[in-house]
């Protein structure tokens, strides 16, 4: 279990002082103390977090509890708190779709950032509606550092004759974490976690060649918004760009293009090409969705 408190300043110091100092900093706290039953870790902004079977009996001692849940998934490999910890994040959208770019995103979520973007509903983007990934991807981007690369398909096209889609995935990452550590500069995360599309030993091949590469406290975890909510920020970061692309380029095309690779996106393609319209500007044509347009048109002539 897990709970947290907001505290005075005064407060702190006397939390500070009052448990052992036998911990790690994470980024933004002031003090950080494992006890029998329940880990505590107080913050600058005053907020106290406590972890453990114990949790809740401990932070009752010292004020009225703002949160209190179950933990997000864990796992032996990630450092211990890793769910409130500050953590730089990564996702990617549109790797599925025939329409529209591959959008890659990182965001940086402060310790103390934590638990203010799991209280506005942060979460998986694919669980939420479009209004309001538009309403949460601009919380987001008030609160967190973060960058996007958006890549249109007539780039996308153009790469992935160099790059396999995952080597440009990795390549895409890459780019929007390093941003990211720019940004923040001399900020260090505590963690950097990818949400995982590959084994981490084929992600770095992938990245061989490249004049820099993130490799220092890097994780990989499948559903990484469900062990930490800066991987569910990106996502849903990166899902606004995406819908605000996918919304120009269907006023472009005069018609709305649909998401996926399914028969509906086979009939739209196939109205745009006859419409004379270049698929390179709108899709991802290494789609086997581009030979069936090819085939339809075939049958016109």
């Amino acid at each position: 279990m897990q709970a947290v408190i907001k505290v005075t300043p005064d407060q702190l110091d006397k939390m500070a002082s009052t448990y052992p100092a036998n911990r790690k900093l994470p980024n933004g706290a002031v003090f950080a103390s494992k006890i029998t039953g329940a880990t505590i870790t107080g913050y600058k902004s005053g907020k106290v977090l406590f972890q453990g079977p114990l949790a809740e009996k401990e932070a009752d001692r010292w004020g009225t509890i703002v949160t209190s849940n179950s933990p997000s998934k864990s796992a032996p490999d990630l450092p211990p708190n890793f769910d409130h910890l500050a953590v730089l994040g990564s996702d990617e959208v549109g790797t599925g779709a025939y329409f529209g770019p591959l959008t890659t995103a990182a965001v940086f979520v402060p310790a103390d950032q934590v638990d203010a973007l799991i209280k506005r509903g942060v979460k998986d983007s694919k669980k939420l509606t479009d209004p309001k990934i538009l309403e949460l991807a601009k919380t987001i981007e008030e609160s967190c550092p973060y960058h996007v690369l958006d890549l249109a398909p007539h780039d996308y096209n153009r790469l992935i004759n160099q790059y396999n889609q995952a080597q440009l995935k990795a390549l895409c990452h890459n780019f929007v974490l390093l941003k990211v550590l720019d940004k923040i500069a001399p900020t260090k995360p505590d963690a950097i976690l990818i949400d995982q599309f590959v084994q981490a030993k084929t992600y770095f091949n992938y990245l061989k060649g490249q004049a820099r590469i993130l490799r220092e406290r890097v994780y990989f975890k499948e559903k990484g918004e469900s062990y930490h909510v800066a991987v569910a920020a990106a996502s849903i970061v990166a899902r606004a760009y995406s819908l605000a692309t996918m919304n120009q380029l269907s006023d472009e095309a005069g018609m709305t293009l649909p998401i996926g690779a399914g028969s509906k996106v086979d009939q739209v393609a196939i109205k745009l090409a006859k419409a004379g319209k270049d698929l390179d500007h709108f899709a991802k044509l290494h789609f086997g969705n581009t030979n069936k347009v090819k085939q339809a048109l075939k049958k016109v002539n």
